[in-house]
């Protein structure tokens, strides 16, 4: 008798936690900067009103909560499941404001490194807005074979506008919220994922803080003799494909070609000096570009930067809670 009270009386104590509230549903507006114009023509926006859906999912005591988000994508690809963004939003205990950072994530896609460096974030007073990517967990129809990066152009180039497009629309809603210090909200990604915060912190300048880690820039020039790029690059040079046109049809979604937008803001950027990925010496361009920002080199190759994760997550943490400097471009926004 005694352990079954004990067992009724842990059931008791869960059941609360597993009794999730209804979906809150809400809207909010994405209103382009006055600065619009001088953003690339494919990634500016108009004047938008969005409706969301956020649900509390569970909580780290007295730490932090993790909401479930989603809203309509402001781009309409062929697939319904792609066109809504999904989100996972963690948010610190207490009053605020506090710093927020969208958090992206790598190639492989499964949400464990955005998960575990959103935790990490939360624990450290910084909101965190894990976004999925086009293509990616519940953006992916069941059983589909589609991937945001892929030899197939004519999905990869607008994966990554609709990518840029729904991270503004997600800084709008970061925008949106009381809790959220707007003067410090920022993006941070990993190997793929800081392809993208890149390329969209350099076109959405109210992302005030950029993290680059394991990112870098010049993709066709560094690839396109590369062993690696080769059954590509065949296929391509098969159907009159140059490296000059590559250059042209690469450019509006390479990071290096905006990186300029990025100089004279609060930029992090770390890297492995042994990267067989994105090469050292595509970060250096886009260091270089971006106007010499703040840059940590790791002694690690690509994947075994794992081991200096720590330290990258204590200095995203850091880099996030400090005041943003005034910029240029951010004063104009």
């Amino acid at each position: 008798m005694l352990m079954l009270n004990a067992t009724l009386l842990v059931m008791a104590w869960l059941e609360p936690l597993d009794v999730k509230p209804a979906p809150i549903q809400s809207t909010f507006h994405f209103e382009p900067g006055p600065a619009e114009e001088s953003i690339p023509s494919i990634y500016r926006m108009q004047s938008s009103q969005f409706t969301c859906s956020v649900q509390r999912k569970h909580a780290v005591a007295g730490i932090y909560t993790v909401y479930s988000l989603q809203f309509p994508s402001p781009v309409k690809s062929s697939l319904q499941e792609n066109n809504i963004v999904h989100a996972q939003y963690y948010l610190p205990e207490g009053k605020g404001p506090f710093p927020a950072t969208v958090v992206l994530d790598i190639l492989a896609g499964n949400g464990t490194v955005p998960r575990m460096m959103s935790d990490h974030l939360a624990r450290n007073g910084v909101a965190a807005l894990f976004v999925q990517l086009p293509y990616y967990g519940a953006r992916k129809p069941p059983g589909s074979k589609v991937k945001m990066l892929s030899p197939n152009l004519t999905i990869t180039l607008p994966a990554i506008r609709q990518a840029v497009l729904d991270l503004r629309v997600a800084n709008a809603w970061l925008r949106s919220r009381q809790e959220v210090d707007s003067t410090r909200i920022g993006i941070s990604g990993t190997s793929l994922g800081s392809l993208i915060s890149a390329l969209t912190g350099a076109v959405e300048v109210r992302y005030r803080k950029v993290v680059i880690l394991l990112g870098g820039g010049g993709f066709v020039d560094a690839y396109y003799r590369n062993p690696q790029a080769k059954k590509v690059v065949d296929g391509f040079e098969a159907v009159g494909g140059t490296q000059d046109m590559a250059r042209f049809l690469f450019a509006p979604y390479d990071p290096l070609t905006h990186a300029k937008r990025l100089d004279g803001r609060d930029v992090l950027i770390m890297a492995g000096r042994q990267d067989e990925i994105i090469f050292p010496q595509m970060t250096e361009k886009l260091w270089e570009t971006a106007g010499k920002p703040e840059i940590v080199w790791y002694d690690c190759t690509h994947y075994g930067a794992v081991r200096f994760m720590p330290d990258a997550l204590n200095r995203i943490a850091a880099h996030m809670c400090k005041p943003c400097p005034k910029s240029r471009q951010a004063t104009k926004e």
